[in-house]
């Protein structure tokens, strides 16, 4: 860093301590990625990413709801939210420097894209960056990002011995898989949902058409409002019952807050490798438009999915079933 000016050096200090107080947990990465999204309303994918966190803040306390600690040994219910945690904290660790680069940029109106690499961000995303500041195309950075963040965490996250063995061959999971629980939401304070799911979660190219995928319902011009309104007026919990307490048939919560259910976990940062210099980008990735082979608005499949995991949890106390381990 000897080469920076004071000025410089300074940036990279506070996008450092920024980012780690934004990355504390699924709530605080949440609100940021939204509060971003207010400032820099071009930058569409930080909306994504907050909309995509929610669920994650969902699926973690859903392992501590009404149902799967029946279903799930408490074992595998820990790996579960450890699972989720690592892989939306190396997220979140990944981009937020990108995302406070640019908004750096765009207030100085000069690109500090030079800075890029004290981050370790990988040199497909640095081109990226560069490219949008000149081209403005807001639909080929939302995909670059989530083709990079998705391949930021195969490595460390998808094919770690630890998860890979313990999670990703688990019973629990491909149980969590098969009933396409690994399923994006979004709701509206109309008590609507939409959204769309993945199996395979495993598979890194499943996953970027699901982001993809995820971007056309969400920024659809005639659905987008509704989805901003419920992010700006609904606070993020972890709780379903953000959502659920706006649904027509009153329902009860069944999932705990995310604060009062889960303590913050100290990451530790992995030796770095740039996965674009291991990684071929494939065309498909790029400029594959999203297909959706399923309906979008789910309100009558999450009620429909919800009596599926209540009848499971019947058949399961019934039979006196073992956990899935």
């Amino acid at each position: 860093m000897n080469h920076l000016t004071i000025q410089e050096q300074a940036i990279i200090r506070q996008i450092r301590s920024e980012t780690n107080k934004g990355n504390i947990d699924n709530i605080s990465r949440t609100n940021a990625y939204f509060t971003y999204f207010i400032k820099n309303s071009d930058i569409i994918w930080s909306f994504l990413a907050s909309m995509v966190s929610r669920n994650g803040g969902w699926n973690m306390c859903d392992l501590e709801g009404s149902i799967l600690p029946h279903l799930l040994s408490p074992q595998v219910r820990k790996q579960l939210f450890l699972t989720y945690e690592r892989a939306n904290w190396l997220i979140f660790h990944d981009v937020f420097p990108q995302l406070l680069i640019y908004q750096y940029s765009t207030k100085i109106n000069r690109p500090m894209f030079h800075l890029l690499p004290y981050f370790n961000v990988s040199s497909f995303i640095q081109k990226e960056w560069k490219r949008y500041w000149k081209e403005q195309d807001r639909n080929r950075l939302t995909t670059a990002l989530i083709i990079n963040e998705q391949n930021v965490i195969q490595t460390p996250v998808i094919e770690h011995p630890v998860y890979k063995n313990k999670v990703f061959r688990s019973m629990s999971f491909s149980f969590q898989d098969w009933l396409h629980f690994s399923c994006v939401l979004f709701p509206t304070c109309g008590g609507e949902v939409y959204g769309a799911s993945v199996s395979g979660f495993k598979s890194l190219s499943k996953r970027i058409d699901l982001g993809k995928r995820l971007a056309s319902i969400l920024f659809h011009p005639r659905l987008f409002p509704y989805f901003f309104e419920f992010a700006e007026k609904t606070p993020h919990t972890g709780s379903r019952f953000d959502y659920e307490q706006y649904f027509k048939v009153k329902t009860k919560r069944n999932t705990p807050l995310l604060r009062t259910t889960f303590p913050v976990i100290e990451h530790q940062q992995h030796a770095y490798n740039d996965w674009s210099k291991q990684r071929k980008v494939s065309p498909a990735w790029l400029y594959f438009p999203a297909r959706h082979r399923h309906p979008i608005h789910l309100t009558d499949w999450y009620f429909a999915k919800s009596n599926q995991l209540q009848l499971i949890l019947s058949l399961h106390k019934v039979f006196h079933l073992q956990k899935f381990d």
